[in-house]
């Protein structure tokens, strides 16, 4: 094989690998439009299916019965299992009063 060849393979190698990293450029770029169009039609219907009943028309028996359970702290004091449970809180994007937290316990490390 002549120098020539050699070149001409190369450049035909890199020709068809620059091809296919632009295909799935637009593959991906395809997806992700489709996905925005299927995230943003179940947004609407689930906004569509929420209905807001105000403060004032709800029932009082609402409140009643409903408990969290109990927490039970094992070797952390509770200013420390409540930055624990605010810092899940604010990383899972997850309002505070809807988690339920049955156990906080203290992990040793060894070192």
């Amino acid at each position: 094989m002549s120098i020539a060849d050699s070149l001409l393979v190369s450049v035909l190698g890199l020709f068809v690998v620059f091809l296919v990293l632009i295909l799935l450029s637009f593959l991906i770029h395809i997806q992700s439009i489709i996905l925005g169009y299927i995230t943003a039609y179940q947004q609407r219907n689930a906004e569509a299916s929420h209905t807001i009943i105000p403060v004032e028309d709800q029932p009082e028996e609402a409140d009643q019965g409903w408990t969290a359970g109990e927490l039970k702290l094992i070797g952390v004091d509770e200013k420390t299992a409540a930055m624990i449970m605010a810092i899940i809180s604010d990383e899972t994007q997850i309002p505070l009063s809807e988690l339920q937290f049955k156990k906080i316990k203290a992990i040793d490390q060894i070192n």
